[in-house]
């Protein structure tokens, strides 16, 4: 909403080669309130004045010598790409009013000059150039929202090796090769997490009730470690995560990572020592104890890695939505395994 004081704060550019002329307009606006008030009594001026300062509002003289108030406007179209001139021409001629329209003008004011008219006119006219000006702050600030809603939306499938060109539309052969390359990626990363369950082999054909838990677990974990890493790309994407706070993210999903996991892992570990129990096992207790630790301990360093990985992919050129994923995936396999299977063989005999 445009209020009086922003009009009477609105700059204004008067020109016109009759000093006469000028000091009367300046007396009429500033008498009104108008404070913002620039003035020059040379046409050849005007177009390098309002590429300097933008005025709100130009009040234009159509007849000068050497170069008339048509020509001004001319030149005036060439800064206003948008094709608004904010332009009252000053004029004695009836005929010259119809034409000044036609070129571009918004508005004129007839000489001799009638200080309501004058008034009127110039309120009316500033009115309707800031509210031109605020409507398209608003579309830009739409069109960039729009833009970052579409960067956040690509996010998804670019952490899993989508890019974001990628449509339903899409060749199959072209999807193919572009998701391809990624997923070759991720299984070798995935041979690493499979290598730290080989070696505890004997731990798990000893305690076959741990093969029950290993889902939760990942899963759980892998929740916790995508949370972070969700938070910290939208964070880098719009702007939210400044450069010097990348350690108290860290320690902030660490935080998180620590209280998450021993809430959660105060429900399996119970669960664990309900199974354990019901199938007799000697080591119910421990193994409850188990799950609860690796729970915490995988939860943790799973949500230092969602917040870590992609600030380390970045400060190396990598794009951190695209890759991200699969090295988050990689820490969370190996940190819940290895951890679970780990305490189990440290702490169940």
């Amino acid at each position: 909403m445009i209020s009086s004081s922003d009009i009477l704060k609105a700059s204004i550019l008067i020109v016109d080669d009759q000093a006469a002329n000028v000091l009367l307009l300046e007396q009429m606006l500033r008498g009104a309130g108008y404070a913002n008030i620039t003035s020059t009594r040379d046409p050849h001026w005007v177009a390098e004045l309002h590429r300097k300062n933008r005025f709100d509002l130009i009040l234009l003289d159509l007849q000068m010598p050497d170069m008339d108030g048509f020509q001004v406007m001319e030149h005036l179209k060439e800064l206003e790409k948008g094709g608004y001139l904010p332009v009252l021409v000053l004029t004695a001629q009836p005929g010259h009013k119809l034409r000044a329209l036609k070129v571009g003008a918004k508005d004129f004011v007839s000489k001799p000059f009638d200080l309501a008219e004058v008034l009127l006119r110039v309120h009316n006219m500033l009115e309707v150039r800031l509210l031109h000006l605020e409507t398209k702050r608003l579309y830009d600030q739409v069109v960039a929202e729009q833009k970052r809603s579409f960067e956040l939306t690509a996010q998804p499938g670019a952490m899993v090796g989508v890019e974001k060109g990628v449509r339903v539309s899409t060749p199959w052969f072209q999807s193919l090769k572009l998701r391809l390359r990624w997923l070759q990626v991720n299984m070798l990363t995935s041979f690493l997490a499979a290598a730290v369950v080989g070696l505890f082999q004997g731990t798990i054909d000893r305690l076959l009730v741990l093969t029950i838990f290993m889902p939760v677990l990942y899963d759980q974990s892998g929740n916790a470690g995508s949370q972070a890493l969700a938070i910290t790309l939208r964070g880098m994407v719009l702007g939210d995560l400044k450069p010097g706070k990348e350690r108290a993210q860290i320690l902030k999903e660490a935080l998180l990572g620590l209280l998450n996991g021993a809430l959660v892992g105060m429900v399996a570990g119970f669960g664990m020592y309900a199974i354990a129990t019901f199938k007799h096992l000697p080591s119910a207790f421990m193994l409850g104890v188990v799950v609860f630790l690796a729970m915490i301990g995988s939860c943790v360093i799973s949500g230092i890695s969602g917040a870590i990985v992609p600030l380390i992919l970045k400060r190396f050129g990598a794009d951190p939505v695209t890759a991200s994923s699969i090295f988050l995936t990689t820490a969370t396999s190996v940190a819940s395994m290895g951890l679970f299977l780990g305490l189990a063989r440290l702490l169940v005999n």
